[in-house]
């Protein structure tokens, strides 16, 4: 494996800013730093939109060059199943995807606990804010 995709969704791009006390003070380019340092010769290639067709667009680019996933659907977990569909064909195709949340969304509001996509991830880390991501990194480069 030489490249690992980290995938984002809707509002992930307002980190350090939004909600600190949630999601915590770091930024993606602070993930991105952290994620580099940490899988040595693996290249770490972090995204975040607020589109769900771009999002969709880039696990069919991981399903065509076979990319393993680190993906945090955000807003789109409890409702996108065009969503889950594309994750699925993810990890239909044998490719490892986790599925990674900052916050334990199961310790929210009610909305947040029922999650379409942890059905087709090959599995899920939440709650370890910034170390949920470097939890799934170690679990797909070891």
């Amino acid at each position: 494996m030489s490249r690992i995709l980290v995938l984002n969704g809707p509002n992930l791009g307002r980190l350090g800013t939004r909600e600190p006390d949630v999601y915590g003070s770091f930024t993606l380019v602070d993930l991105q730093k952290t994620l580099s340092a940490a899988a040595g010769s693996v290249e770490v290639d972090v995204r975040q939109t607020d589109s769900e067709p771009e999002l969709m667009s880039w696990l069919f680019e991981a399903v065509d060059t076979k990319t393993p996933v680190i993906l945090n659907p955000a807003a789109f977990t409890h409702y996108s199943y065009a969503l889950r569909d594309a994750v699925a064909q993810v990890t239909k195709a044998g490719i490892p995807l986790i599925e990674v949340h900052i916050s334990n969304p199961h310790a929210r509001e009610e909305f947040r606990h029922n999650s379409v996509i942890s059905a087709v991830a090959t599995g899920v880390i939440a709650g370890f804010g910034q170390d949920s991501y470097l939890l799934a990194l170690t679990q797909l480069t070891r």
